[in-house]
């Protein structure tokens, strides 16, 4: 088991960003934490890039990329911003390999941020 601390903002509580067992990575949940320890919270569609892009840098110390992502869950705190995340989502899987998924409402998430997204990446084949 191997724990992995990618080059983005560090995890704000104690846990490992992610943790690679064997071809598989258990990505924790990443929230729109920008270089400097605050969140983006401009817009979603700000916010859920920021996501993705954390989420990507945490893939890159896996040595993996979005391709490899078999299941992702998304948690939003309203069902409103779906389409919005939907369209930015989207971008991030240029090849329309999309992982198996689930969006859950939820009344809130760390540090006033709105969405969060966890995931599973499989590194064999």
């Amino acid at each position: 088991m191997e724990r992995l601390y990618p080059k983005h903002p560090p995890a704000i509580g104690p846990y490992s960003p992610a943790v690679k067992v064997g071809p598989w990575v258990f990505i924790a949940g990443q929230i729109a934490l920008k270089p400097d320890g605050t969140v983006e919270t401009s817009s979603i569609e700000q916010e859920t890039q920021r996501v993705l892009e954390n989420l990507k840098a945490v893939l890159d110390a896996a040595g993996a990329q979005p391709h490899n992502l078999v299941k992702v869950t998304i948690f939003l705190t309203d069902m409103a911003f779906l389409p919005k995340v939907n369209a930015i989502y989207q971008a991030f899987f240029p090849d329309n390999a999309y992982p198996a998924r689930e969006t859950v409402a939820v009344a809130a998430l760390p540090r006033g941020a709105r969405i969060e997204i966890s995931g599973i990446a499989y590194l064999g084949e």
